[in-house]
């Protein structure tokens, strides 16, 4: 009876993607390379594989945490649905893109175009000074959506030197009068 309730167990959680087994990291091992290589291979069946990553704040904003344990897996999902695996020199190029940054993908919804065009992002570290992203990509023209309001993507890329992969850090979005638009709160210890 326990056995079977033990194996009942470990089913579920692999179905349902599980904890982190451990914080984020932002420079992979060969064991966690290889781990996010299968748990995006498995995750083929799994719609929500990336739920460990995705965020959304009061007003309905939405934030993606891109660790490079996450960049690899998504390839590696991306690659298994084509029937194919990842060659060593997409690995290695990930790798090279992705190692020693936290990239966050956001989405934001506002009521013109150009909206996001301005907006800066910082990374608030409790006890340290804010950090500046090393990248900023706000789209310049939003979509426009089916309520009328525009929906615009935008990448920010921090240097993780300074970052605890078990602590929380924030993301604060400023626009151009230095007026808070968005705010996500991000446990790193929660994510791989």
């Amino acid at each position: 009876m326990r056995r079977g309730l033990l194996v009942s167990l470990i089913f579920m959680s692999s179905l349902l993607g599980g904890a982190p087994l451990s914080a984020a990291s932002f420079s992979l091992t060969s064991q966690e390379i290889q781990a996010a290589i299968r748990f995006g291979q498995r995750a083929i069946v799994n719609e929500k594989f990336d739920r460990e990553w995705n965020l959304t704040s009061a007003s309905g904003e939405t934030l993606k945490v891109v660790t490079p344990f996450f960049r690899l897996a998504q390839a590696a999902r991306n690659a298994a649905f084509k029937s194919g695996t990842l060659k060593q020199r997409e690995i290695d190029s990930l790798l090279k893109e992705h190692q020693g940054r936290l990239v966050l993908w956001a989405e934001f919804r506002g009521t013109r175009e150009d909206f996001a065009r301005w907006y800066q992002p910082v990374l608030v570290v409790q006890g340290k000074a804010e950090i500046k992203p090393d990248f900023v990509q706000n789209e310049r023209t939003a979509l426009r959506q089916a309520d009328g309001h525009f929906l615009s993507r935008s990448v920010y890329a921090f240097p993780a030197n300074d970052l605890d992969g078990k602590g929380r850090v924030t993301l604060l979005v400023r626009d151009s009068d230095d007026k808070e638009v968005a705010r996500f709160v991000v446990d790193l210890s929660a994510m791989r």
